[in-house]
């Protein structure tokens, strides 16, 4: 057994009621290395963690877990803590009422006969902040902080439990391009410290950044592992889907007809936390994808939900659609206009998880089902089939759960329901945040589709080459203003930063 493994997963097989998530699962870290694990939703990267971390504990699958050359078995979360091994989730284990010391040390106190240690308890925290180069008091309440900050806190709590192996779960898809690049500088640095990790997401720029090894994961087996230097982004695609993507953004030639979608001299302000959305004038054609670009706190997911009267206060401002002025006072009425909003917090704001996917594609539209408040359920059975059709939902049937779909299929789950309101103009926040490549492909498609049909469609988006890769037009924010506006021929990932930031500033073309 080699002494450069620190861990090995031999054999690894899962099985849940009628499904097998994993068969035959091997996974080996070298130590000191950042190993990625990448694959489409639903691969099992997930699972595989899950059982590594005690989740799923021994007895409840096959296989062998061996550290060091040490044969271990986990039956809790505690018992993989203790052999160093730390995970950090997407949807950080932190709480926000907390402030930054108590949030490192909970569940791993410094007490004596039950009393804690508050000066041992900043000291290590401290330690822990200065590992991951934040700099900030202990005592600093954690909701005070932005998300790439509560992200190093999540790490510097797992390197005060001295973590040997720090496992990643799409770590940056929640951040600006400016708060990954600072995180994979940490990362690389606890690298050299003797950290290993195992890095798992799919931003693929990312992972050749960073990665040594890559293994790859497909329909709950192990494709391949390798060198990064042996891999080019192309052909980890194919390995992952397990077809050639010849284009991941499938651009298509858009007839841009008239404008369907107006606003001017829009301002919003929300006292409670400062903020404000300026003066923005905009356009939108029928037949067109118009990308909203900038940093995290820029104020794009503000703009779009203040179109719905969901946040801030107006000050001044008008909405015009095919022409007409239209005065929103709460979402419903902007979905009676016929504007429909994708949330970028699917699992949040897009779908009730626990129902159906039959009652999520139909939860918009009720009105167009019920009569006397009574709903039709073999209208919504109509209408959730054609739409899981239309869209290519994998699932057994309509009655599945959202909660057991991929993040892909969950997206698809959320177009449909807001298909089902027939808009005019769809807005789509991150649309393939968390999503694989191959899934992000089908929802380009889909996109591409819908603009074909005559629909406007805005796009926001924190991913440079997908606003570029999709977009007929992009409008750049910084300080909840307009500061640029590129066609997509011209766009450049520089561009559109030097506008983000604010570096440079022009006046947009308020004729679209």
């Amino acid at each position: 057994m080699p002494d450069e493994y620190i861990l090995q997963m031999e054999g690894i097989t899962k099985d849940f009621p009628g499904v097998r998530a994993l068969d035959n699962v091997t996974f080996n870290v070298k130590k000191g290395h950042i190993h990625a694990l990448v694959g489409e939703n639903g691969a099992g990267k997930s699972t595989l963690m899950k059982v590594l971390s005690g989740v799923y504990p021994s007895g409840t699958y096959q296989g062998n877990i061996v550290i060091n050359g040490e044969k271990q078995v986990f039956h809790t979360i505690k018992d993989s803590e203790n052999r160093g091994i730390v995970i950090i989730y997407q949807e950080l284990a932190l709480i926000k009422e907390l402030n930054i010391a108590e949030n490192v040390c909970v569940g791993n106190e410094v007490s004596r006969f039950g009393v804690i240690n508050w000066d041992e308890s900043f000291l290590k925290t401290e330690k822990a902040l200065k590992q991951v180069g934040l700099n900030e008091n202990p005592l600093t309440s954690l909701a005070s902080l932005g998300v790439g900050e509560q992200q190093l806190v999540a790490i510097a709590k797992a390197l005060s439990k001295e973590a040997r192996i720090l496992v990643l779960d799409e770590p940056t898809a929640t951040l600006s391009q400016e708060e990954a690049e600072r995180l994979l500088k940490i990362l690389l640095k606890l690298k050299e410290e003797g950290v290993t990790c195992i890095y798992i997401s799919h931003r693929l720029k990312e992972v050749f950044d960073i990665a040594d090894e890559i293994t790859v994961l497909r329909d709950g087996k192990t494709v391949a592992s390798y060198a990064k230097k042996e891999l080019t982004e192309s052909k980890l695609i194919s390995l992952m889907v397990g077809r050639e993507l010849i284009d991941i953004y499938p651009r298509r030639k858009h007839l841009l007809k008239e404008v369907i979608f107006e606003v001017r001299d829009w301002t919003v302000y929300n006292p409670a936390i400062n903020k404000i959305i300026s003066d923005v004038n905009f356009k939108l054609h029928k037949g067109e994808i118009l990308g909203i670009s900038g940093l995290v706190g820029a104020g794009r997911t503000e703009l779009v939900m203040s179109l719905f009267n969901v946040w801030g206060k107006k000050a001044s401002g008008n909405i015009f659609l095919e022409g007409k002025e239209l005065h929103i006072s709460n979402p419903g009425s902007a979905i009676k206009a016929g504007i429909a909003l994708a949330s970028e917090d699917r699992k949040r704001y897009g779908l009730v998880l626990n129902e159906d996917i039959k009652r999520n594609i139909s939860l918009a539209s009720l009105l167009k089902i019920a009569k006397a408040s009574i709903i039709n359920e073999n209208e919504e059975i109509k209408y959730a089939e054609k739409y899981t059709s239309d869209l290519h939902i994998k699932t057994p049937s309509i009655e599945q759960k959202t909660l057991n779909l991929s993040g892909g299929n969950q997206q698809k789950v959320v177009l449909g329901k807001w298909l089902m309101t027939m808009p005019k103009v769809l807005i789509l926040d991150e649309p393939t945040r968390g999503i694989d490549v191959g899934a992000k492909s089908e929802i380009y498609n889909i996109i591409n589709d819908l603009v074909n049909l005559g629909l406007g469609v805005i796009v926001i988006s924190s991913e440079l080459p997908e606003i570029i890769g999709i977009c007929d037009r992009i409008l750049v924010m910084h300080e909840g203003r307009f500061t640029g506006e590129l066609l997509a021929e011209e766009a450049t990932q520089e561009k559109i930063m030097n506008y983000a930031t604010g570096r440079i500033k022009e006046e947009v073309n308020q004729d679209g």
